[in-house]
């Protein structure tokens, strides 16, 4: 195995709720490997996060988008491509858990939901990939969840997306793995993010969630890092349709 393989230089990375939470987690990784990262969010407070991929001796970039519209979505990947000339990297890490009871659900908090969760990774998959097929390379990573493989309460629509991004996951690489370009999904435990704020503010349930992986302890920032790298750059060249659970062995039991 040659080292260089885990490099990134030269490659362009598209990230999806890249500033903050998993996302940005996930852009630093790709910077600090060495890719141009292009973070996109709904909301424009960019600035931290484009700074400290400069830290990491690389380059990024901002665009503000709401990844459910796809007018939007077509708009900026028309920029990025005047800009970048290309797409080599895909990261869906834009993402919703309402945590609504079950018998309060509306038929709208279900539909946001998937919108978000689901349908666009899926078409921003399809657009991105028209690029990579012309490269015959690509590699997509698509963020599902614990809650992929089980159910926690008062995740219903959550649960259901999640478990959505799996098979898509599957699917996307079926469709796609012969022309270079590879899918896979991270499903992460308990990391420090928007969505697990909640948690990460009460000492005892982050003790219990601990003492449920084999390794007794939440995950942290730079457990991301490797495997982020790993499934984007060349020395990946034979694992697509994956799940990857990077949970401390909390599925595993």
């Amino acid at each position: 195995m040659n080292l260089e393989n885990f490099s990134l230089k030269n490659k362009v990375a598209l990230v999806t709720g890249g500033t903050s939470g998993l996302g940005k987690m996930m852009a630093l990784a790709l910077a600090r490997a060495g890719a141009f990262v292009w973070i996109v969010s709904t909301r424009d407070n960019a600035d931290e996060a484009i700074s400290e991929i400069e830290q990491q001796g690389s380059e990024g970039a901002f665009f503000q988008v709401d990844v459910t519209n796809s007018n939007e979505l077509e708009t900026m990947l028309s920029h990025i491509y005047g800009v970048s000339k290309k797409i080599d990297i895909l990261v869906n890490a834009a993402g919703i858990n309402l945590r609504i009871p079950a018998e309060d659900l509306s038929l709208d908090d279900w539909q946001k939901t998937m919108d978000i969760n689901l349908t666009a990774p899926y078409q921003l998959s399809q657009l991105v990939v028209k690029k990579m097929k012309e490269n015959d390379w690509g590699r997509i990573i698509n963020i599902a969840s614990l809650q992929s493989q089980r159910a926690f309460d008062d995740s219903i629509p959550y649960g259901a997306s999640k478990g959505g991004v799996m098979q898509l996951t599957r699917a996307l690489a079926q469709s796609y793995s012969k022309n270079g370009i590879l899918v896979n999904a991270i499903a992460p435990g308990f990391f420090h993010t928007k969505l697990t704020e909640s948690l990460f503010q009460d000492p005892e349930k982050l003790k219990v969630l601990a003492g449920k992986t084999m390794m007794n302890r939440n995950g942290e920032e730079e457990d991301l890092f490797g495997i982020s790298v790993f499934l984007c750059s060349d020395a990946n060249s034979y694992i697509t349709g994956q799940t990857i659970f990077l949970d401390g062995g909390f599925t595993a039991q």
